[in-house]
This record gives structure tokens, sequence and C-alpha cells, in this order.
């Protein structure tokens, strides 16, 4: 299996259709951690992101096996927009069940260590600014919420947002920019400081 961990994603796909499992297999290893991150973001509730993560796959195979998937260099996309459809899914099916919590989540969003050098008590106060972030990016509208997370966290560009979310750029650039105003807005309310002084 170690030659094919050399190939590209759409040869994997091919060799995969032509039955060589082990393609597969690659292809999973390569997108099951920032996949499953993603969907754990969006939904937080462990047993409906492992259903969702494990649905994901299985149409992915079904896709594939039909030949439904036209090779264009962006599996990894592909494998997401499937997840957020299924994640739509989910909170149609389940309207009750769309507020969750992420308190299991140690993502840090604005964490960038290689910005300063800091001392113990820098140390303190920017981790308490990340708990806080993180808390006010989880009081956001689900779209806004969503393309925070793959804008910062996927380091995915707005147009890959756009394709994978259905919508125009425009319409993502909306949403993250309403999702700053959000998080400015909602830390000047409760009197939380941002930044370090």
């Amino acid at each position: 299996m170690n030659y094919l961990n050399s190939k590209a994603d759409d040869e994997l796909v091919g060799l995969y259709s032509e039955g060589i499992s082990e393609a597969f297999d690659v292809l999973l290893d390569r997108y099951k951690d920032k996949l499953y991150s993603y969907i754990s973001f969006v939904v937080r509730k462990k047993d409906v992101v492992d259903d969702i993560f494990q649905e994901t796959f299985v149409k992915a195979i079904v896709t594939l096996k039909r030949g439904g998937y036209s090779s264009n260099g962006k599996f990894g996309a592909w494998l997401t927009r499937i997840a957020h459809n299924l994640i739509i899914d989910t909170f149609r099916q389940d309207r009750a069940g769309n507020t969750v919590s992420n308190d299991e989540s140690e993502v840090d969003l604005l964490n960038n260590a290689g910005l300063c050098e800091q001392n113990v008590e820098d140390m303190m106060v920017n981790g308490q600014i990340m708990e806080d972030v993180r808390r006010l990016v989880r009081m956001l509208p689900d779209n806004q919420r969503e393309v925070v997370f793959m804008r910062y966290y996927q380091d995915l560009s707005f147009k890959e947002i756009a394709d994978i979310t259905g919508v125009s750029i425009n319409t993502a650039l909306g949403r993250m920019r309403y999702a700053l105003i959000n998080i400015r807005k909602m830390a000047s309310e409760n009197n939380i400081v941002l930044t370090l002084a």
C-alpha cells in the first residue's frame, strides 16, 4: 500500500473504480481527521457526528462505484460537500437539535505562537482570550460559525467555502463579515477584551 500513498487523489479514485480497494483506504486516511473535525465543529453531538462521518464515506463509496464522481482534483472538497449536505439534512430533520455543545473542542481560532514570545502572565491572558473567542464563535448563527471554521480552522478559500456550502462567494464573504461584526459586538456587550494590553 506504500506505493499508493504517493498517488494523487484522482489517481486513487481511478484505482478504486478499477477494483483496488486499498486506494480508498489511502483516501480515507488522508481526509478522515479533517472531515471529522469539520463535522464535529458544526454538529458537536458526538453520536450524530459519528453517524454523519460514517454516512459521508458510505455515500462517497456508493457514488464512486456508480461512477458519479467527476475528477477535478478536489476530492477533499467533494467529501466536505457531501458532509455539509448530510448536516443540513440532519438539522432539517431535527430542528430542536441544532444548538449543541462544543465543549470537547480544543481548537484555537487565533493561536499563533510564532508571532511573539510570551511570559507566563501573557500566556495566561492569551489562554483566556482564546477561550473567550471560542465561546463567542460558538454563539454565532450556524452559517456564520461554519464559514469561520472553514476559513480559519480548515484554511479554505472563500471560493472553496462557497462551493462546499452551495452559496455565492459574496454570500460566503458576507457571512464572514457578519461573523466578525457579531464577535466584536458580543465582546463589547460582555466587556470582553480580545487583545493583549
